[in-house]
């Protein structure tokens, strides 16, 4: 910054002027003695943190941010704009009687600490908890009112020892359906042993069964299972992705590797069976409606029917939304991914098969295997573009119609996916654009199903396009037993679905787009799985007693990487190397004594830290439980206004709309099921902060330029001479335009920081950063600190007499404001209310009455906490400004005294009175008529009619 900057400036006739020295050495001291005093140490009602006996009558606020990641890159200016805002908010719920719990702990595992592993041969360990430290003294300088005897990190041991447990509980239990709740896997053992309940698939008692074949039958029902899925397998990274991790041309987002459809051995958790709850819930929360739109989408719920295609002595299962389309089925499409592609896959084509069909290949299996490796290739997002050539290829094996009769091809093709449905859909041409366009591609049949009411006509040679319609007849619908033929949609469908499941080939159901949570990754840094195999392959999880199952060192911790393109190879991981770890001699205490195990190798993703860490924040050193029911109930219970319970404030990026949220709602309500935690939700209120953008500077190369270097001459933007593009987009490193807030506290201070993060404009909104304009919140600080005290000689400046009634308007008016405005977390407009109201102040001129002088510190002190702990403390105060009472604003002050009233004649102003507010319509006519210059306006014309509008508005009509 120029030498004219007033935070830097130390003028020499004004010692006791606010600088940014001056800011620096106030922030410090107070930070330092919040840290001593514990000021923010938020009591517990029971338990360690159990320090104030009358803390669980006082009403509670838990108030949080979304976790933040440690990056090696540190914070930039953007960052912060969450933390600041649920800061101000916690600090202003204190001033008013809240016992607030408001603290930040750190999701500490995941790729990029690894990734930098791989690349520097620094432990993933060693690297993160730097990044904790670092971005710890950064968050400190900002004087945040955390809670830090409740901070941890994900990769603590005694975190994710419970990490641990919460996974053995989910694997330790089902969801019954009945009941609409998970129970212990043991009531369901114990329902198979009695013979209440047939074991699904087996014939024979489960005293008969084998110890593999109980536990194949349990992992059909377990809420967490191992299963041969589907995944997004990575040979340039050597591990599985999760779909967020690949872009929409089926690459890795780190490193920009080839991502291929394998299937792989993983654990999943069972959250399709909280489908129903995961929707209906969200009706008792208080998000925003994007979000829970989102979720619903996610979740996808449709009603429709099951539908049962014979193929041989198989069948292929699909569901519809559309039963009453059967009859217009005319072909059938698998993923290429799905289980009876090989099985119905015949040796030889069939006679007259069509050579568009085939793609050229000799043989049924040839023609599979290669689409198979093509769509392998593809992300999700590239299988479901709606791309103008649709690919695919006949697997040689017809199905049979179940209305109709027919046989129709079976294909496979890439648009069909496994994590949708059945992986599997009957065609109908007609009313499907897609299935359209495919039937055009291979020269296949498109039967009309439903009456046009676009004037097409029934020929579907003539189409263009297909055609659909939920309110068209039904036609070209019979057959000997049933006819849909002039029924309207519902009917039709009401009709043909209890046809089916009068015949036992299909019912009515409810499907969804979620699918089970794919839980395993085959990398070093993340939660070792508390599994075990024994000899026989089965899963065994570890007690309680042998938690956490720390990670153990390796010698390489990198994923072993493979030729990029090369699709058949399979992970190796990192834990797999420790074969002293891997194999091991345990006692389980089952009454088996001790045998031989195998570890599962695998480690958790990084979202499993982040499902329950706002449990640990109410009782974070409980090494005997995960939570204690008192503390979790007082915290997180269920309430008026929160049927569900689950945190106050929840302030975080929009991004984590689905998968974050998703997987900590279905922890959570599993967790309340089997009796944990008393809380359904874990979050009740969530807000989404907006981001804080920056320009971004390209030259003619297209390469970022350092913005701090740009110049701006004629509205054009030079660097080092050359003319460079300007586009206002993200804040980052890379692109060469972060603001760090350690440079702008050394500039300003934190408060005005602080301050300008929060004046920027309202918090759900984007806004673009000017180091420029900083300089306004610091004049502010600086005029509110000359209201205070003496620049010369550092003295109190506050004087005991009584301001005038104009003074106590502005104050009281402020204050009401303020008040409103933090509530609803609208800090912009509270800010510029305190800067009306120290403008005003500034104006008067002369000593400040103590009666405005505290209120004034008390309103800025949930703002700018240094600032107003340093002149509440001047101002003759011996405790802390943090637990003061919000001012109230006095009723009598906040009404205008009088406002301005317009009188008009046809339409046009002749006059304003200054009326009461309370006066009367009646009141206000009699004065309107009165005055000189509407009477003189009048001139003895006639008066038609008078319009009031009391206290602002007379409207006279003449003639």
């Amino acid at each position: 910054m120029s030498e004219t900057n007033p935070a830097t400036t130390a003028e020499v006739a004004a010692p006791h002027r606010y600088t940014a020295a001056m800011a620096a050495d106030i922030e410090a001291r107070w930070q330092d003695f919040w840290d001593a005093e514990g000021t923010y140490s938020a009591p517990n009602p029971t338990g360690d943190l159990a320090d104030d006996p009358a803390v669980a009558a006082r009403p509670k606020k838990f108030i949080m941010d979304m976790f933040p990641y440690p990056s090696g890159a540190g914070l930039h200016v953007g960052h912060p704009l969450g933390y600041i805002a649920t800061d101000v908010y916690a600090r202003f719920q204190r001033m008013n009687g809240h016992n607030v719990l408001h603290t930040l702990g750190f999701d500490a595992f995941g790729l990029p600490a690894e990734q930098y592993a791989v690349q520097t041969g620094t432990h993933p360990r060693v690297s993160t908890e730097a990044n904790i430290e670092n971005m710890k003294v950064q968050l400190r300088r900002l004087g945040l009112g955390h809670d830090k005897r409740r901070s941890f990190a994900t990769i603590d041991p005694e975190y994710y020892k419970w990490t641990q447990w919460i996974f053995v509980q989910i694997f330790n239990s089902w969801y019954d359906t009945e009941a609409g709740t998970a129970r212990p896997i043991t009531e369901l053992v114990a329902l198979f042993e009695s013979g209440e309940r047939p074991v699904p698939g087996h014939t024979r008692a489960w005293s008969e069964l084998t110890a593999t074949e109980r536990a194949d039958v349990l992992g059909e029902f377990r809420l967490a299972y191992a299963s041969d899925a589907p995944v997004n397998w990575c040979p340039g990274l050597g591990t599985v992705l999760a779909n967020e991790e690949v872009t929409a041309d089926g690459r890795s987002e780190r490193g920009n590797f080839p991502v291929f459809k394998a299937k792989l051995r993983q654990w999943n958790m069972r959250i399709t069976a909280y489908a129903d709850r995961l929707i209906d819930d969200l009706d008792g929360l208080d998000w925003p409606e994007a979000i829970k739109l989102q979720q619903r989408n996610w979740i996808g719920r449709s009603e429709g029917a099951r539908v049962d295609f014979p193929v041989g002595d198989d069948r292929i299962t699909v569901f519809t939304t559309r039963p009453d389309t059967l009859f217009g089925a005319s072909y059938m499409v698998l993923a290429p991914e799905h289980e009876l592609v090989e099985k119905i896959t015949p040796a030889a084509w069939p006679e007259a098969t069509h050579d568009v069909w085939t793609g050229g290949h000799a043989t049924p299996a040839e023609a599979v295997a290669a689409y198979r490796a093509q769509a392998a290739s593809k992300s999700d997002v590239e299988r479901q573009a709606e791309a103008k050539d649709k690919t695919g290829v006949f697997t040689g094996a017809f199905a049979t119609n179940p209305v109709n009769g027919e046989r129709i091809p079976v294909f496979i093709a890439d648009y069909v996916l496994m994590g949708y449905g059945t992986g599997a859909i009957m065609a109908v041409p007609a009313g499907d654009q897609r299935d359209f366009e495919f039937a055009r591609a291979f020269e296949l049949p498109v039967v009309c199903i439903v009456e046009p009411t676009d004037g097409r006509g029934t020929d579907t040679a003539t189409w263009e396009n297909a055609f659909g319609s939920h309110d068209a007849k039904i036609i070209n619908s019979a057959n000997d037993e049933i006819s849909l033929d002039g029924l309207p949609v519902p009917e039709a469908k009401a009709r043909i679905t209890d046809w089916l499941a009068g015949r036992g080939i299909g019912e009515g159901t409810v499907n969804f787009r979620l699918r089970d949570w794919l839980f395993s990754r085959q990398r070093y840094w993340g939660e070792p799985f508390p599994i075990v195999y024994d000899e026989d392959g089965i899963a065994h999880a570890l007690p309680e007693s042998m938690l956490p199952l720390e990670l153990p060192e390796v010698e390489d911790y990198s994923p072993r990487t493979f030729d990029a393109d090369d699709a058949d190879t399979q992970p190796e991981t990192p834990l797999s190397r420790n074969e002293d770890w891997v194999n091991v001699t345990l006692d389980l205490g089952d009454g088996n004594g001790p045998r031989k195990y195998r570890r599962e190798t695998n480690t958790m993703p990084n979202w499993a830290g982040s499902c329950w860490y706002e449990l640990r924040y109410l009782d974070p050193h409980n090494d005997r439980k995960l939570v204690d029911p008192e503390i979790e109930r007082y915290w997180m219970g269920p309430r008026e206004g929160q049927p569900h319970g689950g945190v106050d404030l929840y302030v975080g990026g929009a991004e984590h709309a689905v998968l974050h949220l998703l997987y900590a709602r279905f922890w959570s309500k599993v967790l309340h099921d089997l009796g944990h935690i008393s809380s359904v939700e874990p979050f009740h209120k969530l807000f989404n902060q907006g981001m804080i953008q920056a320009y971004v500077y390209r030259d003619s190369r297209g390469i970022a330029v350092p913005a701090a270097e740009v110049e701006e001459r004629d509205g054009a933007y030079y660097h080092q001479g050359q003319k460079v593009s300007r586009l206002l987009g993200k804040m980052g490193k890379s692109l060469k335009n972060a603001v760090t807030p350690d440079e702008i506290c050394a500039e300003y201070g934190a408060d005005t920081l602080r301050l300008y993060e929060m004046a920027m404009g309202p918090l759900d909104v984007s806004r673009p950063w000017d180091t420029r304009a900083v300089v306004g919140q610091f004049r502010l600080l600086q005029r509110l600190w000359r209201n205070v005290v003496d620049e010369e000689s550092g003295a109190l400046t506050v004087v005991d007499t009584e301001p005038d009634e104009e003074t106590l308007r502005a104050l009281h008016k402020a204050i009401d404001g303020v008040r409103q405005d933090l509530e609803g977390l609208r800090f912009n407009t509270a800010i510029a209310k305190v800067t009306e109201l120290n403008n005003h102040l500034t104006k008067t001129g002369g000593p400040l009455s103590r009666t405005v002088a505290e209120p004034l510190v008390l309103l800025v002190a949930a703002l700018a906490p240094h600032i107003a702990e340093e002149l509440w403390r001047r101002l003759g105060h011996d405790d802390s400004v943090v637990h003061q009472d919000f001012p109230v604003a006095d009723p009598r002050y906040v009404v205008d005294e009088t406002v301005t009233c317009v009188v008009q004649i046809k339409g046009k102003v002749k006059a304003r009175l200054e009326v009461s507010p309370s006066i009367s319509d009646d009141e206000l006519e009699k004065a309107a008529l009165s005055d000189e210059k509407v009477v003189a306006a009048l001139d003895g014309a006639s008066i038609r009619k008078v319009i009031v509008r009391a206290p602002k508005l007379v409207n006279i009509v003449t003639g």
